[in-house]
């Protein structure tokens, strides 16, 4: 960077202190910092065709006053002036609200220009902004920015006309000349005017289309690099596992493998030959068949000479994890061993000799796994499932247990993909994104709440069959500030319509973990029929008897957390039913709803999901690794994101991007980041 881009803001006519303050508040303390701080919109004053606008869709129209201003005053300060307007063959009313003082300056026959929203049924437009006469300036889009205290718009884009003056001829430019070329991107000085005083909508797009490239070039670069640094660094073991042995195990199992689990295996199987650590993410919906991928890699290791260790969030899960892989593996010899916070201590102690000798291969077990007194005598492959379940630190602390072990996390949270090479970018991912053959898909209707006599009717129906069902309601107790239906509320409802006919449970976050698990195996092994749960049932749990489930206020949950709650039936041979009882509002938990009775896809409704909420809320916290880019949406710039990935992999790869002059600046990039440390600094 050039001295002038690095000079203060107060450099600038009209910055004193207190503007030098709100501006250090937006994280802008010079020149480049300003430059590079982008407008959230660009306000179009373009005019426009009245018959071809859409409804809602702001317009900017001129024409001629054809009425007498008339007012409504609506209290304190608040007022409606109403006029028509003749624009082009068009009259319409034109609404200034709180502009009272319009009512003597608007004369009819007067030629005015308004900007605002347009009411297509009403033939209205509701006006942000006015100007007598014709449009007769030439600004046809003016930039919008997010500001601090009592900057205006105005007096912002003047310190920004001044500041892109000054640092013009000294920006450097990030990318390379071919790179530009080939993509068509405009230099970094055309690209910033585009931006911030574009010529008309072409240069926006064009200036837009060079900033999303950049950053997401640059983000790549970051998680691709660490990617290569951790593998050099972290000289793993390289596991030679037994082929012939892992076709045996795959030709035991009760079904054969989907096209997408055998690809996955694969991916697996090559990074376990690898002398580099494995650092996967295994991706996929519920019931695609995640766990028999796991117990081939952990196999794979064990016939190498290794010990595996699978890791889960809780009791239950850990207990049905053990059962499904002890079914699998232990008629091949495999001595497979189960570690809760519930083993006793005797146990534990044998436990723990046999880990330490080598006479057991496989440890399945909840965070007691990572416990000091737990040693292994080979660990070779760590799974941990449902990883965002656990911290770094209790993952780090299973990982070091071993020589670099190879692992692989697993989510039955479908990710977009867009959003997995973004947000584990220094990760491998693998997908499964095929289902098993033969599998019912669950039965998924919208039903208004005034139904819910018929939907207590239909899950009688599923109870007499000697099936259970789930009720998952958003809240614990009743809150004065939300209408919606709680847990114990309808625990005591539901068990007061089923009186000694069918036994209720309840489930919630505020029971202790020892309590939790005994209600959960209560009610997988059949003792209780109906459980009523807030979403704390959401992940893993298996009842495959399970074939009924009903949530209250659905269009509270996101599509992701309405489809992880499906997936609590629909385990086992029997059709199964998801009930979402809804009224909605706004059209996006409409649209919600309706994603959700016409698909069982979950990779599909979380593309829905991202679309409707954006990256930022995607995992509904702030989540390490999706960053907030400037320009960049991963919605719409998927291409643009695939494309930086493949760039960026190019680039890494090839020793010109080591020397050459042209990338010099993307390789200090790089240096200041962290990343050819191995660091992610966010």
């Amino acid at each position: 960077m050039s001295n002038k881009t690095l000079q203060s803001v107060s450099s600038l006519k009209g910055i004193g202190g207190e503007t030098e303050k709100t501006l250090a508040d937006m994280g802008i303390l010079t020149l480049h910092d300003l430059v590079m701080t982008f407008p959230y919109r660009h306000e179009d004053f373009r005019l426009k065709n009245i018959a071809e606008t859409p409804h809602n869709e702001r317009v900017t129209v001129e024409g001629r006053v054809e009425s007498e201003p008339s007012i409504l005053f609506l209290g304190k300060n608040k007022s409606r002036l109403q006029i028509r307007l003749l624009v082009g063959p068009h009259l319409i009313k034109v609404v200034f609200f709180n502009q009272a003082y319009l009512k003597n300056k608007i004369v009819s026959g007067q030629t005015i220009t308004v900007t605002g929203k347009w009411d297509r049924g009403r033939q209205a437009i509701s006006v942000s902004h006015y100007s007598a006469g014709p449009k007769t300036d030439n600004v046809d889009f003016e930039p919008m920015y997010s500001l601090k205290g009592s900057l205006h718009q105005k007096t912002f884009r003047k310190f920004m006309h001044q500041a892109l003056q000054e640092v013009e001829s000294d920006l450097q430019e990030l990318l390379p000349y071919n790179i530009r070329h080939s993509y068509k991107l405009l230099p970094v000085q055309e690209a910033l005017q585009g931006v911030h005083f574009p010529k008309d909508a072409d240069h926006v797009k064009q200036a837009r289309r060079r900033f999303v490239y950049e950053e997401l070039l640059l983000f790549q670069l970051k998680m691709q690099a660490i990617k290569k640094v951790r593998k050099e660094q972290n000289k793993g073991i390289a596991i030679a596992y037994d082929i012939h042995k892992i076709k045996d195990l795959i030709a035991t199992l009760p079904y054969e493998l989907t096209a997408a689990q055998k690809r996955v295996v694969n991916e697996i199987c090559k990074d376990l030959k690898e002398p580099h650590r494995m650092n996967r993410l295994l991706q996929g919906d519920v019931g695609s068949g995640k766990t028999v991928v796991a117990a081939i890699a952990l196999y794979a290791v064990i016939t190498a000479g290794f010990q595996g260790a699978l890791m889960a969030p809780t009791e239950i899960l850990a207990e049905q994890h053990a059962e499904s892989l002890h079914d699998w593996l232990s008629p091949m010899g495999i001595r497979i061993a189960l570690l809760t916070g519930s083993t006793k201590t005797k146990a534990r102690r044998t436990l723990h000799e046999q880990l330490q000798n080598g006479e057991i291969d496989l440890l399945i077990g909840t965070h007691a796994l990572i416990q000091p007194d737990v040693e292994f005598r080979k660990l070779g492959l760590v799974i941990t499932d449902e990883q965002h379940r656990f911290g770094v630190e209790q993952r780090r602390v299973l990982r070091d247990k071993g020589m670099s072990p190879d692992v692989l996390f697993m989510t039955a949270t479908p990710i977009p993909r867009t959003l997995a090479i973004t947000a584990f970018g220094e990760m491998d991912v693998s997908i499964i994104d095929e289902m098993p053959a033969g599998r019912k898909e669950i039965e998924t209707h919208w039903v208004k709440k005034e139904l819910f006599d018929q939907i207590i009717k239909r899950m009688v129906v599923e109870l007499k069959a000697g099936n259970q069902a789930y009720v998952i309601c958003p809240l614990i107790e009743e809150s004065e500030k939300l209408d919606v239906q709680n847990a114990v509320d309808v625990y005591e409802q539901l068990s007061s319509i089923f009186h000694q006919q069918f036994n209720v449970g309840l489930m919630h976050g505020r029971l202790h973990s020892t309590e939790k698990d005994e209600v959960m195996r209560a009610f997988s092994e059949g003792q209780i029929q109906v459980l009523v749960s807030t979403t704390v049932v959401e992940v893993g749990v298996n009842v495959p008897n399970a074939t009924f489930i009903v949530i209250y206020d659905a269009e509270r949950f996101g599509l992701a957390q309405l489809h992880q709650l499906r997936g609590r039936v629909g385990r086992g041979s029997e059709q199964s039913y998801c009930i979402l009882l809804a009224d909605p509002k706004s059209e996006d938990g409409k649209e919600r709803m309706l994603s959700m009775t016409e698909t069982n896809d979950g990779f599909k409704l979380a593309e829905k999901d991202l679309e409707l909420r954006g990256a930022g809320d995607f995992f509904g916290r702030k989540q390490s690794g999706v960053p907030e880019f400037k320009m960049a949406d991963l919605v719409h710039d998927y291409r643009a994101l695939e494309t930086a990935r493949q760039d960026a992999e190019k680039f890494l790869a090839s020793d010109e991007f080591w020397t050459s002059e042209e990338t010099k600046y993307l390789r200090t990039y790089l240096e200041q980041s962290g990343a050819l440390n191995g660091e992610r600094i966010d």
